[in-house]
């Protein structure tokens, strides 16, 4: 996929899966496969760009200043540039902002989806920080926002709803369930959320019950925290919108993503001697051209997916490994979903037996992504090793080949592992995260 800032053209990514592993998020013109064979989960530009011609594209017009403390700040501090693209011709926009984990080189895009009601009013789904920029170019798609809706209980999700909520006061508010701050437990309006509403699960009440519908997977039990998502569907476009269930890395970074952050992360800093298995590392000067900014894209997705992966100096062969399918990450496999798997495989099985999607729209990475249910229920397919007794839901060839392509959308590099797999023995050590899994101990 390819964002535009406010007047350039999306380029296409194309990917056509390996045979082994599976697959992140894709986007449109996928066909669920009706043999055993891999879809082709490409992520497609949309077929239309918008021409955002009034936006400015100043710094001044993307200067937003965001310092927050706990868990950690999120970058950029002062300037966030956005990207809009039309996923879905007239209906369907993807706007993006470029976020940074803390002081460090490390950032991935965040995504906000808005899209166009029958009523004619705009639905905005996961709001990103309101600059002049974002704001601009939502106002020119000509509708006013009806509804905003925060989908996670997610800190980086939830950090920007106050600010842009009052930018569009008129708008109603709506927000996952067991909103929760650690380690006071704050009621919204201490975050300047007013008026909200929450969502609930298969609510046929809400305003857009006849185009969007809705399925809330609540788990408290996870640890400390609990885990709260909302997956919607779009009828008319026959579009899956989550926020960090599945992702897809996509070859090249997003281009929310600034020049200054992928040549930052392209430098053999101390991270990357840590991480280079006792090798020389060169400090050679960091030159700009395509090859440095993708080392640079690489090294920050390996330490985004498994936070101390095991070779950032040679990053190549643990991001091909990880890049062009559609998986679940591997901190949220870690550390929540192998957790509740119950609670997950009910989730997955409700959205596969009951919406006919034929894209997913994640919050990260690549989108939109040409993806099946077969395609969905294939990246969850890990969740059968916690649930060797649990029979498959809608048994055919369809899970059959999901099934072999979760084996591989499930497999990560062991050695990249291994940091990840450390911390989830310490968090479990000290009560932060659940030492049982389906009542079994691990």
């Amino acid at each position: 996929m390819a964002a535009t800032s406010v007047a350039s053209a999306p380029r296409p990514l194309r990917a056509t899966p390996r045979p082994h592993p599976c697959a992140p998020c894709r986007h449109h013109h996928a066909a669920p496969p009706h043999a055993l064979r891999r879809p082709r989960l490409a992520v497609s530009a949309s077929s239309t760009t918008d021409e955002a011609s009034s936006a400015s594209s100043s710094s001044s017009s993307r200067f937003y200043f965001n310092f927050t403390g706990f868990p950690f700040p999120l970058g950029p501090f002062l300037n966030r540039r956005t990207t809009r693209t039309e996923a879905v011709k007239g209906s369907v926009w993807l706007f993006e902002q470029e976020q940074a984990l803390g002081f460090s080189s490390v950032s991935t895009n965040t995504r906000m989806t808005v899209v166009k009601l029958r009523s004619g009013g705009l639905w905005v789904h996961a709001p990103i920080a309101p600059t002049k920029e974002c704001i601009q170019l939502i106002k020119e798609l000509g509708a006013p926002v009806e509804h905003i809706v925060l989908p996670t209980f997610a800190y980086e999700h939830k950090v920007f709803l106050g600010p842009f909520s009052r930018k569009f006061p008129r708008a109603q508010v709506w927000v996952a369930p067991r909103q929760w701050s650690w380690p006071v437990n704050l009621p919204l309006e201490f975050f300047g959320v007013f008026r909200s509403k929450p969502l609930e699960d298969e609510d046929d009440a809400t305003p857009w019950a006849a185009e969007i519908e809705q399925k809330v997977l609540s788990s408290p039990e996870v640890g400390i925290g609990p885990y709260v998502e909302v997956a919607f569907y779009h009828k008319p476009s026959r579009t899956l919108l989550v926020t960090d269930a599945v992702i897809f890395v996509p070859r090249q970074p997003p281009d929310c993503i600034s020049k200054e952050s992928l040549l930052a992360a392209a430098k053999n800093g101390l991270a990357v001697k840590i991480l280079s298995k006792g090798r020389e590392v060169p400090d050679d000067p960091v030159e700009d051209n395509k090859l440095t900014r993708q080392t640079g894209w690489e090294r920050m997705v390996l330490q985004i997916l498994f936070l101390g992966p095991s070779n950032l100096l040679e990053p190549n062969a643990s991001f091909a490994q990880m890049s062009q399918k559609l998986i679940v990450s591997p901190i949220v496999k870690t550390l929540v979903f192998s957790k509740v798997p119950e609670k997950v495989r009910d989730w997955v099985d409700r959205i596969a037996a009951d919406w006919p999607f034929r894209r997913i729209i994640p919050a990260h990475f690549a989108a939109p992504i040409n993806a099946s249910r077969s395609d969905f229920l294939a990246a969850f397919a890990f969740l059968d090793e916690f649930l060797p007794d649990r029979p498959a839901a809608s048994p055919g060839l369809s899970l059959i080949f999901a099934s072999l392509m979760g084996k591989a959308a499930s497999y990560f590099p062991p050695d990249d592992m291994k940091t990840l797999s450390s911390l989830d023995d310490f968090l479990v050590s000290v009560g932060a995260v659940k030492k049982t899994v389906s009542g079994r101990k691990r």
